[in-house]
């Protein structure tokens, strides 16, 4: 699945906040291309891909002290990786059911992938690695949730948890979607308001929506992707209730759906690294303007 849950969402429209972010940036209206309902698809995600879509080799962890200063100096943004590329190899563990406050769902699921195979957990990780890499040179300190050092997972919930426990100011969820043939463009997921259990997102809408849609305001303008055709009405914005990673969230939190992997149009430029490097100056840009205000 596209999601850190497998349950198909329950969505809550939020227009007033959505709308007033967009115009903050010039895009009270972002068009569409018309579209159809999505199907997810996380069968089958396989590891291989072509030469295209190689990832590049991890960049250290740089120590705080030795980052560059720069605009977002002080500022702390924790990436999170959507999926792990090993997750297929550890179903059980990661069907086990954890609290997200508002009710129980799988602890992570194995992600989707293109026809040809490249897994959407290999592509969220490059994606990460660039970001991080763009995030750093700004002065930024970044910490990711997982960096392909674990068997499996995290979980959802300890997804969410570490970016609180960082006291973020920022977090961003990379992922891709696996919907139908035709179903086509970026969106990204806002958190609803949710109030239940251990998740209270009251704190975090206002300043999450301005980030959602900084992003996409961003990522339009660096990759010339078009917002979904099929989610989000033409404005690249989706908000959600049944998302874990969100409702665990204390601090701004978005997830960013990059594209459909089962879309052949989509695919190719999610494989093609130049793309892929775009698509993390766009988030990047995204992010700094939000924490700039």
């Amino acid at each position: 699945m596209p999601y850190d849950d497998s349950v198909p969402p329950t969505r809550r429209a939020r227009p007033l906040l959505v709308t007033a972010a967009l115009a903050a940036l010039g895009l009270t209206t972002i068009t569409g291309c018309g579209g159809s309902p999505d199907t997810a698809d996380g069968a089958g995600a396989k590891a291989s891909a072509s030469a295209s879509a190689s990832a590049p080799a991890a960049p250290e962890a740089s120590p705080t002290a030795s980052l560059p200063r720069g605009p977002l100096t002080g500022r702390t943004v924790v990436i999170d990786p959507g999926h792990n590329p090993r997750n297929r190899e550890h179903t059980e563990e990661i069907a086990e059911q954890v609290d997200i406050g508002t009710g129980r769902k799988e602890c992570d699921t194995t992600g989707t992938s293109t026809d040809a195979g490249y897994a959407e957990a290999r592509f969220t990780l490059d994606v990460s690695y660039r970001l991080r890499e763009l995030l750093q040179a700004r002065g930024a300190r970044v910490l990711l949730t997982h960096d392909d050092d674990r068997p499996f997972g995290p979980c959802i919930d300890e997804r969410a948890r570490i970016g609180n426990e960082a006291k973020a100011d920022a977090v961003v969820s990379v992922h891709a979607d696996g919907s139908a043939v035709g179903n086509r463009g970026f969106h990204v997921i806002l958190p609803a308001a949710v109030k239940g259990g251990g998740a209270d997102t009251s704190a975090i809408v206002k300043s999450s929506a301005d980030l959602g849609a900084r992003i996409a305001g961003h990522f339009v303008r660096t990759t010339g992707s078009a917002p979904s055709n099929y989610i989000g009405g033409g404005t690249g914005l989706d908000t959600r209730d049944d998302l874990g990673g969100l409702n665990l969230s204390t601090v701004p939190k978005v997830f960013v759906e990059c594209g459909n992997m089962r879309d052949p149009k989509d695919a190719a430029l999610l494989t093609d690294a130049s793309w892929r490097q775009k698509a993390a100056q766009g988030m990047a840009d995204g992010i700094a303007a939000h924490l700039k205000g």
